[in-house]
């Protein structure tokens, strides 16, 4: 179902319900059934590959109403959680050819970060109405925060984590 078939159909059928109120004196709850239009289709998106507004499609990299382990990586690829569980476990990521940035997104899920504990490592969180947890107990349930390993120098190959979190959980453990 395309936005355009969407929103024709929402238009035509509140006009018809603005017709039938007049000349036929029925009265439709116009704002109930707009809303929940919105929901069926909102609904329709998600379900068939695609998150209507935010023009969100599912990659090789995203889970939507799933659960994933990741333990390959590759650098500047973002990988996303929705509606789902994930699991990223960069204890065999490999720094030789330098520097990797990684970005992790969490929407409305959960998922576990596991690193190795001798890995450089910088990350930056961005939460809304979440919960991330960091390794040096640090948590964030709305706005940014920021953790470098001890052992960082940014002169030397290190893992850039970037992660996003929305309505969800993400807990970034040492193993």
């Amino acid at each position: 179902m395309g936005s355009g078939l969407f929103w024709g159909l929402l238009l035509i059928i509140l006009g018809l319900s603005f017709i039938f109120r007049i000349i036929f004196n029925i009265d439709f709850p116009l704002f109930k059934i707009f809303i929940a239009f919105v929901f069926i289709f909102l609904g329709f998106r998600l379900l068939f590959g695609s998150f209507g507004i935010l023009n969100f499609t599912a990659g090789e990299n995203d889970v939507v109403f799933g659960e994933r382990n990741y333990s390959q990586f590759e650098n500047h690829k973002e990988y996303n959680i929705v509606f789902g569980k994930g699991t990223y476990d960069f204890r065999n990521l490999d720094l030789e050819d330098g520097k990797k940035t990684i970005k992790v997104s969490t929407v409305f899920g959960g998922s576990v970060i596991k690193l190795p504990r001798d890995m450089p490592v910088r990350i930056k969180v961005d939460a809304a109405f979440a919960g991330a947890n960091l390794p040096n107990g640090n948590s964030v349930v709305f706005g940014s925060s920021y953790y470098e390993s001890p052992n960082l120098d940014k002169e030397n190959p290190y893992l850039d984590l970037r992660i996003d979190v929305v309505f969800g959980g993400i807990d970034v453990k040492f193993y």
